[in-house]
């Protein structure tokens, strides 16, 4: 079945770097000094609309006929890869007025039945069901839903694996506790089972700021929160035994967060918006003294223009990946504008362009960091989720998403040019900045 509404192509000039030069071109300094050659690295985005209408606020990537090829599940479709052209329904199909809501905010694909076929799991409005569709092993019609869990509280629920054992948990909390649930391994079509980590708190439904990453260091996932973090005891805790919270303040109201080495001091920092209904995109610098961590807060981007080197701003940054765009060894940042989160009226700047930047991850010989944006696209922005995996094979990371603007996937173009039109395309410091 063909989708409703044909590819949009447009292809954005914006320069990553596999530095092969001089360092310190265009405007920033990278730290780095190399032999100067005549051609560069040029990263740039083919962008590829796969709808325009708004059935969900989240995209997935997965291989799920077994082509070999990634596909992308957006709303109640997967689109099949590697050109997106064709697509069938997961589930009959069900718009939304961009003034209101999806029941489709955040989507992992994964063999959930272990029977070697890719489902999907689909985590609705906050606070509501979540479910998962079993893929029909390459049968047609729509897939059978299970129930994964009733009731999962927070607009940035995250899947990964938190336990070590190799598959995922949908990590949340439910009724004022912080915990993640997980399949019935003898009954993978029950209803998930949650674990509690934490006290009872005051947590609802719409509460932001949420993930996953390993602040301590000992290789077990913690589980993060705009208000601290808890402390994983480890695989040899006996189940229920509740994790120690370390209260730390990480923004108001973020989206995913993550933990990773930012300034490479061999420690683990950590990356947050600080509204994701407001302004402000940062990194927290982990500080240790007296064997107790703390952190130090470093603005990307915030709601002066004064705030980025670059003159970079936007508001509502509502989802966060976290990804190594340029394969140089770093992790740099995914991120934009979500779109009418609460309507044309509501929200800072709710009709500004609706943009969509990678920023690079740059350490300097002196050891200062900074986060060099790049800009994707100015026209589809973020939801509340967004993915970020290799789609063509050529092993750089593509992007895909879904919000009110419809459904997109952002393919990678890399190319050798000139040093002439790689300078061109550089970022600029905004004036006056160091």
């Amino acid at each position: 079945m063909m989708k409703d509404h044909p590819h949009t192509l447009a292809t954005f000039f914006v320069a990553g770097l596999l530095f092969a030069g001089v360092a310190g071109l265009g405007g920033f300094a990278t730290g780095c000094i190399h032999a100067r050659v005549d051609t560069r690295t040029m990263h740039t985005f083919e962008r590829v609309q796969l709808s325009d209408v708004f059935y969900a606020e989240g995209a997935g990537i997965g291989d799920l006929n077994r082509d070999g090829t990634p596909d992308v599940v957006a709303g109640p479709f997967w689109y099949e890869g590697p050109e997106f052209e064709q697509r069938r329904e997961i589930y009959p199909p069900k718009p939304f007025d961009p003034l209101q809501y999806s029941d489709n905010f955040v989507v992992d694909v994964h063999d959930f039945n272990r029977d070697g076929w890719e489902d999907v799991l689909i985590v609705g409005f906050p606070g509501e069901q979540a479910f998962w569709y079993a893929n029909p092993a390459g049968g047609d019609g729509h897939w059978e839903r299970h129930l994964a869990f009733d009731g999962v509280d927070n607009e940035s629920p995250f899947v990964g694996d938190l336990t070590g054992d190799g598959l995922p948990e949908l990590v949340f909390h439910h009724e004022g506790y912080v915990g993640y649930a997980v399949a019935d391994e003898g009954n993978p079509t029950a209803p998930w089972i949650f674990h509690r980590i934490s006290e009872k708190g005051d947590r609802g439904p719409f509460t932001h700021g949420f993930g996953i990453g390993d602040v301590t260091g000992n290789d077990h996932p913690d589980i993060l929160m705009s208000t601290g973090w808890w402390e994983n005891p480890g695989p040899d805790r006996a189940d229920g035994t509740l994790w120690q919270h370390h209260p730390a303040d990480f923004g108001e109201r973020g989206a995913q967060m993550y933990a990773y080495d930012v300034d490479g001091d061999g420690d683990n920092d950590v990356i947050s918006s600080l509204d994701a209904h407001g302004w402000g995109v940062a990194w927290f610098e982990q500080t240790r003294s007296a064997g107790e961590i703390d952190f130090d807060r470093h603005l990307i981007i915030g709601e002066d223009v004064d705030d980025n080197p670059y003159g970079v701003r936007f508001s509502q940054p509502h989802a966060i990946a976290l990804v190594d765009i340029d394969r140089d060894g770093r992790m740099d940042i995914v991120t934009g504008k979500r779109y009418w989160a609460h309507g044309p009226d509501g929200d800072p700047e709710p009709n500004a362009p609706a943009v969509l930047y990678w920023f690079r991850l740059v350490r300097s010989a002196d050891g200062d960091v900074s986060f060099v944006p790049h800009l994707i696209d100015d026209d589809s922005g973020v939801g509340v989720f967004l993915v970020v995996n290799d789609l063509t094979g050529d092993g750089y990371p593509d992007v895909a998403m879904g919000n009110k603007k419809g459904a997109f996937v952002f393919r990678q173009q890399v190319r050798e040019v000139n040093l002439d039109e790689w300078e061109a395309a550089q970022p600029r410091l905004a004036p006056g900045a160091d």
